[in-house]
């Protein structure tokens, strides 16, 4: 029921979005020795919503199969190369970057979970007042 709220659909895919980032970011770390290997990159949560919470149901929409039509949870972001070579093996993982990452992720998972705990606090208090 509460999985049709727009808020919490945002706060869901805002947390799906950080352990992407988590993922990516220690798959970087753990190739960080790996001669010609490529860092790879999240695109940002923002822009995956074009710059503003907008409402689930104007976000891009997931299917599994062309001839339904539902509403979906957005893709979580395109992952894409850094594209720098900062050593001379080709590996371009900067370990300090990773954990900015790393922390960068953490903050945006708690920040989705806030997000989701005081929704959830505003609609238990709608409905104690009822």
């Amino acid at each position: 029921m509460f999985d049709k709220l727009s808020i919490f659909q945002t706060a869901m895919t805002m947390a799906r979005h950080a352990g992407l980032k988590q993922a990516v970011t220690s798959e970087n770390v753990a190739n960080s020795d790996t001669p010609g290997y490529q860092a790879r990159i999240v695109q940002d949560f923002s822009d995956i919503v074009g710059g503003s919470m907008r409402p689930a149901s104007v976000l891009p929409l997931k299917t599994s199969h062309p001839s339904h039509y539902r509403l979906g949870q957005p893709e979580l972001g395109r992952i894409a190369d850094v594209g720098t070579n900062s050593e001379p093996s080709g590996n371009s993982v900067v370990l300090e970057t990773e954990i900015i990452n790393s922390v960068a992720a953490k903050r945006q998972h708690d920040r989705a979970l806030a997000v989701y705990r005081a929704s959830l606090d505003m609609l238990r208090g709608a409905l104690s007042t009822q």
